[in-house]
């Protein structure tokens, strides 16, 4: 069940880990733009998406895409080196290869698509600004069906196949069901993943989101005080944490929304991947009040509050912990 849209995200994600790994490499301060919203989006960002779109639209074109990016910014006519450099890169990796504006603007909005009852949800470039320093980031696309994560794909080019953090890079997948498994790019190494075993507090790891501002991180200090947790969280960008705790290299992922932005919602492709991960490494994923997240209420998170993945073991014991610092 799932195999032919399974098989496809796995390409199109691998395509997508290959360019944005040597545009990571060759990166100058020219290849990013800064949106709207002040966050930054780069050539691997457009480039990544308009891979993925290419491939899952060829051979699913029936399955509408939902993603981050639009090309809206490259159309100006004062970011065309930047558009050239998209392009550059894409010369190679699309069967395409005279690839003109129009063609790389087409492809890059087949992302711009509404949620429905089926639907892939794509985030080219999860955690821009580790990317930008050259550390974690991740190529996340996830199926939703009615309202429920299928199909998860975690592409994190910088982190081992071993959960660790080399350089190897790894692919991470999970079909609801049927486990979460982690190989090497080409498909070697592969593994099952499963959360820690870790029942002693003390020695538990929390990961948490590298910029302060996109969490409470006074609050997630003293929930993680609260649980006798004693080491300092480990910080890194993007769903690569999700990763980490479906491999066991940490056991508490918890995003509780920074008090300067208290009704933040938090976007579907930001979460949608790593969540049916966790959840098929045999841990819980919720939001901090303890609830199911929904995927059935458009682009956003709208219904839940924060994000929560963890062991199953500990998963009450956080939402008590969060509870308790009111």
């Amino acid at each position: 069940m799932l195999k032919i849209e399974l098989d496809t995200a796995r390409r199109a994600v691998t395509a997508a880990m290959r360019i944005t790994r040597r545009i990571q490499a060759d990166m100058t301060g020219s290849d990013t733009l800064t949106k709207e919203d002040r966050s930054p989006v780069t050539v691997a960002d457009f480039a990544s998406q308009a891979i993925i779109c290419s491939i899952l639209n060829r051979e699913l074109p029936n399955i509408p895409i939902v993603a981050e990016e639009t090309a809206t910014a490259l159309r100006r006519p004062e970011n065309r080196q930047l558009r050239n450099r998209v392009a550059h890169y894409l010369q190679s990796a699309v069967e395409d290869s005279d690839m003109d504006s129009e063609m790389l603007f087409n492809l890059i909005d087949l992302g711009n698509r509404s949620p429905g009852d089926r639907f892939w949800t794509l985030d080219p470039i999860d955690g821009t600004k580790g990317f930008l320093r050259g550390e974690q980031y991740a190529v996340a696309l996830g199926l939703i069906e009615r309202g429920s994560v299928q199909i998860g794909l975690l592409g994190c080019p910088n982190l081992d196949h071993e959960g660790t953090e080399k350089t190897g890079g790894c692919l991470v997948t999970s079909v609801r069901g049927q486990g979460a498994w982690m190989a090497s790019p080409d498909g070697s190494n592969r593994r099952q993943c499963r959360v820690s075993a870790t029942r002693e507090t003390r020695g538990m790891r929390f990961v948490e989101s590298y910029v302060s501002s996109h969490s409470n991180a006074d609050m997630q200090l003293a929930v993680a005080r609260d649980l006798g947790i004693r080491g300092n969280p480990v910080r890194m960008d993007s769903q690569v944490k999700y990763a980490v705790v479906a491999s066991g290299n940490a056991e508490i992922y918890l995003r509780i929304p920074h008090p300067n932005t208290p009704d933040y919602k938090e976007k579907i492709w930001d979460h949608a991947a790593g969540s049916l991960i966790v959840t098929e490494a045999g841990g819980r994923v919720s939001d901090i009040d303890g609830r199911p997240l929904d995927f059935s209420a458009g682009k956003t998170l709208a219904n839940n509050r924060g994000i929560l993945a963890t062991t199953s073991e500990m998963h009450e014991k956080v939402i008590r912990a969060i509870a308790r610092q009111g």
